[in-house]
């Protein structure tokens, strides 16, 4: 028993020998990361040291040298003193290690200081933060358009590969939270902004859940989320959504920007193939009969300024996942944007949806997919191409949760690839659903902005 308990004790010892070692490690080299290309530390670091040698060298000159003349007699006589008493071969290194010692030191704590200061995680290190931070501020400008879950998704995915990012959200809804805003409010819908906002953010999580929460009682409140009341009231105090959109950006240290499509209080409306007409967003997704064109009312709203500029700047454009109808298509309701699309050079993406949905895209594929958005586009004079890039799920296999929506009239979208290859596009068929088990199926953020930066840069280099 007793050999037992000191090996137990043993290695007890040895394994926080191990863990004290590799803290001390871990130290030392988190210090030495401060010396890695991209943090723009060096450079300054370099600056003050010449300013201070240069400093000292003007003082030196403007009383005589007199001051340098008395500290290099100082010197001289401190070692020649340590040298009489230690041998050189011992004195040189210990003086080095003692320097080098009180500089990791000096520079480990004001860096702690600043730590705590900005960066107040434990389990987050400044270094590793400023290192992240420039790497996303050098990632592509990307323009992501569209609204609901989907385009929510998408963002969450890309801002780990860059900062650069624009969200152009379409504001058309006028059912749930946001209809009954829009219409006792007269503000314009702010649910998908709201989505957009939380999915950039890189606040605390308590306040993005903040800005999530949903009221589930309370007179007036029922049904409301925080975040629509926030945006209402800042949109009522600014004069404009884009106004109050960048006031909560700054509140949630949101990683990019969110663009309302149109500053116009618009209303959406279908055509359906028997020629009835349907209004508003809510009603149309609703629809049980084929869809043959939409358009809203005033026609041709107007752009943001801010809109029109990211989509001039962007290095990439993608366009989905969302609800064709009700998401993606009513950005391409603004002829400004459309005008933006066609003059932008940058790779465009299009990225289909995993299931059809009831009513509104019944029986559609990938290929019928992104020929209802160019008939909708034909219908404005517009008969360039302008979505060439395609992404979509690889086919499914067979589980209980397809079962369960095909129940619900759903149906996965199909990818016939060589069809659309024969026709000139480039597509791209990945997983991009979460691998977990969960009750509904909806794309994963990190598969997903994974395979759109793959197409990407496939593209990209294709071009070059």
């Amino acid at each position: 028993m007793n050999i037992k308990r000191k090996r137990k004790k043993i290695r007890r010892t040895v394994s926080k020998i191990k863990r004290s070692n590799y803290g001390l490690l871990n130290r030392i080299f988190r210090i030495f990361r401060w010396l890695l290309p991209g943090l723009v530390i060096k450079r300054w670091m370099i600056t003050s040291a010449v300013g201070l040698i240069v400093s000292i060298l003007g003082l030196a000159i403007w009383t005589n040298l007199r001051p340098l003349y008395w500290l290099i007699e100082i010197f001289f006589w401190v070692m020649t003193g340590l040298t009489s008493i230690f041998p050189v071969s011992l004195l040189g290194p210990s003086v080095l290690f003692v320097g080098l010692l009180l500089i990791g030191i000096g520079q480990n704590r004001s860096i702690n200081s600043i730590q705590k200061a900005l960066v107040p995680e434990k389990d987050t290190f400044l270094v590793d933060a400023l290192r992240v931070k420039s790497k996303l501020s050098k990632g592509p400008n990307i323009v992501a358009i569209g609204g609901g879950t989907g385009l929510s998704t998408l963002l969450k995915g890309l801002k780990s590969y860059s900062s650069n990012i624009s969200a152009i959200v379409t504001v058309s809804d006028d059912g749930g939270s946001s209809g009954l805003l829009r219409k006792q409010l007269g503000v314009q819908p702010p649910g998908d902004i709201r989505n957009c906002l939380a999915a950039l953010s890189n606040e605390e999580p308590i306040l993005t859940r903040l800005f999530q929460y949903r009221f589930a009682g309370g007179s007036g409140l029922e049904g409301h989320s925080f975040g629509n009341l926030f945006l209402s009231a800042l949109t009522t105090i600014t004069g404009s959504l884009e106004k109050a959109v960048q006031a909560s950006s700054r509140v949630l240290s949101v990683q990019g920007q969110v663009i309302p499509a149109t500053g116009i209080d618009v209303m959406l409306w279908a055509e359906l193939e028997s020629g009835e007409k349907i209004f508003g967003e809510s009603l149309i997704g609703k629809s049980k009969k084929p869809i043959s064109r939409i358009g809203c009312l005033p026609e041709n709203p107007s752009a943001l300024p801010t809109a029109l500029d990211a989509i001039k700047e962007a290095d990439l454009i993608v366009l989905g996942p969302g609800s064709l109808y009700t998401s993606l298509l009513p950005n391409l309701l603004v002829p400004e944007i459309v005008e933006s699309l066609l003059r932008s050079d940058a790779p465009k993406i299009y990225i289909s949806n995993l299931m059809t949905q009831p009513g509104e895209t019944d029986g559609l594929d990938v290929y019928k997919h992104i020929k209802s958005i160019e008939k909708q586009l034909s219908n404005f004079g517009v008969n360039t191409r302008i979505f060439n890039s395609i992404l979509c799920q690889v086919d499914f296999e067979q589980s209980s949760l397809i079962d369960y929506y095909r129940s619900r009239g759903a149906e996965p979208v199909i990818c016939d690839r060589r069809k659309l290859v024969s026709e000139g596009y480039n597509v791209l068929q990945a997983p991009l659903y979460a691998r977990r088990i969960t009750p509904t199926l909806r794309h994963d953020s990190r598969r997903l902005s994974r395979a759109v930066m793959f197409l990407y840069r496939k593209i990209k280099k294709a071009n070059q």
